[in-house]
């Protein structure tokens, strides 16, 4: 499935080691406009402490149980989008992401995700894809509403992040959803 052309602008690529520097510079630049929302940012000290992770969505990828791509904005590593484990007995999954604070606004992550939902539902043949959020993060929660996602409802306090609990809402949206909104 990877790479994945989104559009002429957008492309998700799997991460390889080869993309370790750039992307720990990605990190490293956004560093504090990340914390804010992922718990994994201080992990990220040195490429190095790459090398581990990548191998594992190396592995998670060749197995068939998801990925972490790289998203791709005019040929400029931007950001990632997670597809998590797939669970094929209940055909579902959930999708993660970030983008770096410059590139906020301009519908990339939502455009990707819509072209990825689309390719798990009609190629992949899953029932159910979620979106998971901290609820004070405005802006990741208006990928799924703008979606047609369906909000399941809040997790109190769900998630230490670094000195404080955060609420988690969880989004879900069905095949059966998305090809009634497809086709409108």
């Amino acid at each position: 499935m990877l790479p994945f052309q989104v559009n002429d602008a957008i492309q998700l690529k799997l991460i390889k080691p080869q993309d370790r520097d750039e992307l720990y510079s990605l990190f490293d630049l956004n560093r504090v406009f990340l914390r804010e929302w992922l718990l994994w940012v201080d992990k990220r000290q040195s490429p190095d402490d790459l090398d581990a992770v990548i191998e594992v969505w190396t592995r998670n990828y060749e197995e068939n149980n998801g990925f972490d791509a790289g998203v791709w904005f005019n040929q400029e590593l931007v950001g990632m989008i997670g597809l998590h484990y797939i669970d094929w007995r209940n055909k579902a999954t959930s999708i993660g992401y970030f983008l770096s604070e410059s590139s906020q606004g301009r519908g990339i992550v939502t455009t990707a995700i819509e072209k990825l939902i689309t390719y798990l539902f009609n190629d992949l043949k899953l029932n159910r894809v979620i979106i998971q959020c901290a609820e004070n993060n405005i802006r990741s929660r208006a990928i799924p509403e703008k979606l047609g996602f369906v909000n399941e409802g809040t997790s109190r306090q769900a998630q230490w992040l670094y000195d404080h609990y955060e609420n988690i809402v969880t989004y879900s949206l069905l095949s059966s959803e998305w090809q009634e909104c497809v086709s409108k």
